[in-house]
């Protein structure tokens, strides 16, 4: 048997790297998948590229709420349910000191990376709690275990995701619904492309060398190396599994 089948999934980011890669394994476990985003296109392009029935796409700003609140009532009219939300939007933002961060761009990374896993928080979990249960899985970052110079927004947000994920399980912890982070390092696609560039304009590949010593693995990770672990926090594999901090970082998280 597949290990999500009967299974009903919304991935928020459902059409960048990881949140892709991640509709494709939960399609082939079995799921019905919805994937969310706010690019009309890339969803459409996302949707034609899994090419099956079980996935479909609602556009959407998961910083806002009437918008969050029409992805999982979208997801219900069309199948009834909710068993997986993951809860996986996210932007790098700005590439800088701290000092020179301004507040505009602060407050963006902190309405997509924050509210945008508060909101699916919010609204998911009344939704699991009647069916009884579901399982959120949200993408945080070995950014939210660690520092890094000039990604003071990003860090902040992923720490942040943390701490919802914390309270949220105490306050829901015995009405089934489970809640993980996932923490990546460095995955090889457009994010990271974009903070090479951001960090040394021009000089990107020494930026991707440089963090590369920094992974004990001695490479960057793959978004299908993400969704596997999302599959088995979305899988009654991991039934006794909530409020965990799951690394997928090729042992940067142990230095």
């Amino acid at each position: 048997m597949k290990r999500l089948s009967n299974k009903v999934a919304l991935i928020t980011g459902g059409a960048g790297g990881i949140g892709l890669a991640t509709a494709k394994l939960f399609v082939a476990e079995g799921a019905r998948v919805v994937l969310a985003d706010l690019n009309e296109q890339a969803l459409q392009a996302a949707v034609k590229e899994i090419g099956s029935d079980a996935v479909s796409h609602v556009a959407g700003d998961v910083t806002r709420e009437d918008q969050v609140r029409n992805m999982i009532d979208t997801v219900v009219q069309r199948h009834g349910r909710v068993d997986v939300v993951f809860a996986n939007a996210g932007t790098e933002g700005s590439i800088s000191p701290l000092v020179d961060y301004t507040v505009e761009a602060f407050d963006r990374v902190m309405a997509v990376n924050v509210r945008g896993v508060f909101l699916p928080l919010k609204h998911a979990i009344p939704v699991m709690q009647k069916q009884g249960g579901g399982s959120i899985v949200i993408t945080s970052s070995i950014a939210g275990l660690k520092g890094f110079a000039g990604l003071s927004a990003y860090v902040a947000s992923k720490h942040a995701v943390v701490g919802l994920m914390r309270s949220a399980v105490l306050e829901v912890g015995n009405s089934g619904v489970r809640i993980n982070t996932i923490h990546p390092s460095p995955i090889d696609n457009r994010m990271m492309r974009s903070i090479e560039e951001g960090a040394a304009p021009g000089a990107a590949a020494t930026v991707k060398a440089q963090f590369e010593t920094m992974i004990p693995a001695g490479r960057y990770g793959l978004s299908e190396e993400v969704a596997r672990t999302a599959l088995f926090l979305a899988s009654d594999e991991s039934t006794f599994c909530t409020g965990g901090r799951y690394c997928v970082d090729g042992g940067m998280s142990a230095g």
